[in-house]
């Protein structure tokens, strides 16, 4: 999962988890701040049609309260087993202070008959379920997509094709303030641990 998100590929620690945090933070923080862009072979970020606004101060698990991070697991898993996913063990879990911020579900892709394909059933079984693309990357095997729902920030992956290396991960963050403040104090805890 660290890879998907630009992290080493080194084994899970405190170390470990900040920096996914801290990637997973930057990349909320980038895809919130909208900024059009231009064609997909450019690998521009381009925001969808029909896009929702990003989340404002307040959101988060306050906005609806039967959207928490168990919902938004239950509903990854739903989206991503019925599109012919089977999720990938995984040893990185998410650290037990982050769990009620922070979902990671990674896809075990070469199991998958079509990878791309699966992936592209779970994205709109999601938008089915009420999660709103706001933002799509597509370029040379990598497409990253940004979906929003009740103050929660979903980062859809696929990389890799067919017969390769294929990443497919699900990873999900509040942007309530409640968790914004942990994510912070996990960074800085991290910081000091290096």
């Amino acid at each position: 999962m660290r890879k998907a998100i630009g992290v080493s590929a080194a084994p899970a620690g405190p170390k470990a988890w900040g920096r996914a945090a801290a990637a997973a933070g930057v990349v909320l923080l980038v895809a919130g701040c909208g900024g059009g862009g231009t064609e997909k072979e450019t690998g521009a970020v381009k925001p969808s049609t029909g896009a929702s606004a990003p989340a404002g101060a307040g959101a988060g698990a306050e906005a609806d309260a039967a959207l928490d991070a168990a919902a938004v697991t239950r509903e990854i898993q739903a989206a991503a087993t019925g599109a012919g996913f089977t999720q990938k063990p995984s040893k990185d879990d998410v650290p037990a202070g982050l769990r009620p911020c922070m979902v990671s579900w990674q896809a075990d892709g070469e199991k998958a008959t079509d990878s791309r394909k699966s992936f592209d059933t779970t994205v709109a079984a999601l938008g089915k379920a009420g999660w709103k693309q706001a933002q799509s990357f597509d370029q040379k095997g990598s497409v990253i997509m940004s979906l929003d729902k009740s103050g929660w920030t979903l980062k859809a992956s696929h990389h890799g094709q067919a017969g390769t290396f294929v990443i497919v991960s699900f990873i999900a963050t509040d942007n309530g303030p409640k968790c914004a403040a942990l994510f912070k104090e996990d960074l800085e805890k991290s910081k000091q641990q290096q």
